[in-house]
């Protein structure tokens, strides 16, 4: 973890830009002794963004699963799935 006061970023801009792009880590940034901001490369936030949406996903999944909701999980399920609801009309029918 790299923290650093605040004046870093005015008076070294580049260095602390080059670190975050060259490390993938942010740099987090102090302002009278205290945690104030966070500084990271744009592929980073990037990054984690896409490790958000995806745990989010996983989370929405097992809460689903929790709660009964049936989920096809291999193409026979679907085939299979497919073929009753067919069979189901076809037998409507006669």
């Amino acid at each position: 973890m790299d923290i650093r006061p605040s004046a870093a970023i005015r008076n070294n801009y580049r260095s602390v830009a080059d670190f975050c792009i060259e490390t993938g880590m942010p740099v987090f940034l102090t302002n009278n002794g205290e945690g104030e901001l966070v500084v990271m490369s744009i592929s980073a936030w990037q990054e984690e963004r896409h490790r958000i949406q995806a745990e989010t996903s996983l989370l929405r999944v097992e809460a689903e699963e929790a709660a009964g909701v049936s989920r096809y999980t291999a193409v026979d399920d679907v085939l299979a799935e497919i073929g009753r609801i067919i069979n189901e009309k076809e037998a409507a029918q006669l």
